[in-house]
């Protein structure tokens, strides 16, 4: 941000010496770069953080001064006198994208173009020259909607609303093939979504981004609209950057405006310009869109300033510095205040950015090196007590952990996506080359580091991830599930095994319930949708011939890939005391013959729901395939049971009434045949 010291004098008295306040704005956060002579001023660069917006201008930079020095305020208070018909009789506006939360307008009639004065060329002079040297101002309309950005940090344009088809604006989005000329004589091709300001007709301007040539002020303009509006953050960036068309307004949208301001800049402006060019103000303002959203309060506790700051600092002193800051104060005590903060600190809305601004204002040089701060105990969320859980688990089995990009390349993204048949979301500026999707799922990235690793001879790769993957969901932002991959030389039911010792870690009674599932990348044979609780968990499968082509593997591979946030939820992470029977257990194993598509997970239901209270476990052994003797789509399954009472020793019609009943039920619910 650059600043005119002479302009910083017309808010605040400015007796100061320059290189002070530089120091103390450096030492409160606005880093001070340098300063040039321009003239009889001085133009002082000064970075300015994104989470403050309120200093890319004089005012808020004034603002800044005038807390740190003890300094009055001074700001214009624009009255702009109104002497002309209602402006909705001269103007219409239409918004037809949520991309524009707020737009207004205003229409000046009969205003006289031509060069500005002296005062106001000196200002913009001080900026713009030390930006370039070959800055020329434009007219007094464009040179007074730029006065008012870098005075409040609002963006401003002026329309010649004589070349407004039907004296309409319509704030909406580009439709495919449409092209704008800008203010620079380029002409853009534009993307549909991108908001434009458009009339009756056709775009007149790229929404907080530039104007277009059409609708330009020049020398023979009399009928001006000016916009002041706030569009959507996202949305400026996005256009900004695929177009390579950075402005002083793009740069500020982008980083959010103050929602009060809008208003205040749009009167500023047409005071100005009546006052310099003439005309007549036409009654009232257009105004559309939703009002801001109310800022809610902030508790901050007086005791906890000291505590993370190490030094105490009178409570009276804390009311004045936020005060100074803009916070309105809602009420007080000994122990706490309850302030509304100011709309043009959108960064304030935590008890910790409260204690931050205190401290930077109290200056961070009254803390001394060796002030004791207390420590106090913290709480793991959930989230993490699990992730822990899950790594000690896996490298246990003896899994590595990964780490790989989000993007991929779209060929990837195709390979493999069992959570949404949306397509990803495209990146304009790719990481790397051809990774410009956003990934649907992990199990590409991992499947590469397998590659790799293949490649440099380490025949071993076990390899776990936890990151989130991003799903779209149409309009707005996709939703980031946190999920789990693991990428494996062993069998299907080897990485299923390492799944279920996670499970039994993470919560005894859990059981993994598996059914079809059709993923072109995994073996129809060996591959499995995972459900717990009856909610889609995730997905195991051993990869199939062709995957293994696709990405390029030496040896078979096993993938699998679970939802996270349904873990935590299903985690038992307070450990529970269970009593051991002292009694001795009964074990029978049980051989039957099946149907071939009957799955292990159905069978094991069917014998835990039949097995009674004795029933402590079943176990799967193997599988067997005999066509000849059993007949064709058949299979034995092989399984263990173990029976055992909490309080007595079993007799053996107790065991034998129990292993019937679980005979009974599979032969009935499964056509099962008992062999043996």
């Amino acid at each position: 941000m650059l600043v005119s010291w002479n302009w910083l004098s017309d808010y605040l008295n400015l007796d100061l010496d320059r290189e002070t306040v530089e120091n103390r704005l450096a030492m409160s956060g606005l880093n001070h770069e340098e300063t040039h002579a321009a003239g009889d001023d001085f133009c002082i660069d000064l970075e300015v953080t994104s989470n403050r917006p309120d200093c890319l201008g004089h005012i808020g930079v004034a603002r800044e001064i005038g807390v740190l020095f003890d300094r009055p305020l001074c700001f214009p208070n624009p009255q702009p006198a109104a002497a002309g018909p209602a402006v909705e009789t001269l103007a219409k506006v239409t918004l037809q994208t949520d991309l524009c939360p707020r737009y207004t307008a205003r229409v000046i009639q009969g205003v006289k173009v031509g060069p500005s004065p002296e005062w106001l060329v000196k200002r913009l002079e001080t900026i713009y020259r030390t930006k370039s040297a070959k800055w020329k101002p434009v007219n007094n309309i464009v040179d007074i909607t730029n006065y008012v950005l870098m005075e409040s940090g609002q963006p401003l344009h002026a329309f010649d609303l004589q070349h407004l088809a039907g004296s309409e604006i319509i704030v909406r989005t580009a439709a495919a093939g449409e092209k704008l000329e800008a203010i620079d004589h380029q002409v853009y091709e534009l993307d549909p979504g991108m908001c434009v300001i458009a009339d009756a007709r056709q775009p007149v301007a790229l929404a907080g981004v530039m104007g277009g040539a059409a609708t330009e002020v020049q020398a023979g303009t009399t009928n001006l609209l000016i916009e002041s509006a706030d569009f959507d953050s996202l949305s400026i960036r996005s256009t900004a950057r695929k177009l390579k068309l950075h402005s002083d307004s793009s740069y500020r949208f982008e980083r959010g405006v103050d929602p009060a301001g809008i208003d205040w800049a749009s009167r500023r402006c047409c005071e100005l310009i009546l006052e310099i060019a003439g005309g007549e103000l036409a009654a009232g303002v257009i105004d559309v869109g939703a009002p801001a959203a109310e800022r809610k309060p902030v508790v901050l506790r007086l005791a906890q300033v000291e505590r993370i700051l190490g030094i105490r600092i009178p409570a009276d002193e804390i009311r004045r510095i936020l005060a100074a800051l803009g916070n309105q104060e809602v009420s007080a005590d000994e122990k706490q205040l309850v302030v509304n903060p100011p709309t043009w600190r959108r960064d304030l809305d935590r008890e910790i950015d409260l204690i931050e601004e205190v401290a930077r204002v109290h200056g961070y040089e009254q803390i001394p090196e060796n002030a004791s701060v207390p420590m106090a105990a913290s709480h793991r969320s959930d989230h993490d007590r699990v992730l822990a859980k899950v790594r000690q688990v896996l490298n246990a089995a003896g899994f590595d952990e990964a780490m790989t990009i989000s993007m991929i390349s779209e060929d990837w993204s195709q390979a493999f996506s069992p959570w949404t048949d949306r397509p990803p979301i495209q990146a304009s500026t790719p990481m790397i080359k051809g990774a410009d999707r956003m990934r649907r799922s992990i199990v590409p990235s991992l499947l590469e580091a397998r590659r790799i690793n293949q490649a440099a001879g380490n025949d071993t790769v076990e390899l776990f991830e936890t990151a989130k993957i991003y799903l779209p969901q149409g309009a707005g932002l996709p939703r980031e599930p946190w999920t789990l991959a693991l990428s494996s030389g062993r069998s299907y039911h080897q990485v299923k095994g390492v799944i279920e010792a996670l499970l039994n870690c993470l919560n005894p009674d859990l059981q993994l319930t598996a059914s079809d599932t059709d993923q072109p990348l995994l073996d129809g044979a060996a591959s499995a949708e995972l459900s717990l609780a009856g909610q889609r968990f995730g997905f195991l499968g051993e990869v199939a011939a062709a995957g293994l082509k696709k990405f390029g593997l030496r040896s078979a591979a096993t993938i699998a890939e679970l939802d996270l946030s349904l873990l935590v939820a299903q985690s038992q992470l307070t450990p529970q005391h269970r009593a051991v029977s002292a009694y001795p257990a009964i074990s029978h194993d049980l051989n039957f013959v099946v149907a071939e598509s009957l799955r292990w997970s159905d069978l094991a239901d069917t014998i835990r729901n039949s097995g009674g209270p004795l029933l402590e476990s079943v176990d799967y052994r193997e599988v067997y395939r005999d066509p000849k003797t059993d007949g064709a789509d058949t299979k034995r399954i092989l399984l263990s049971v173990r029976l055992r009472s909490p309080d007595r020793t079993l007799t053996s019609d107790d065991a034998e009434q129990a292993r019937s009943s679980i005979i009974a039920a599979c032969q009935q619910q499964h056509a099962a045949a008992l062999v043996g």
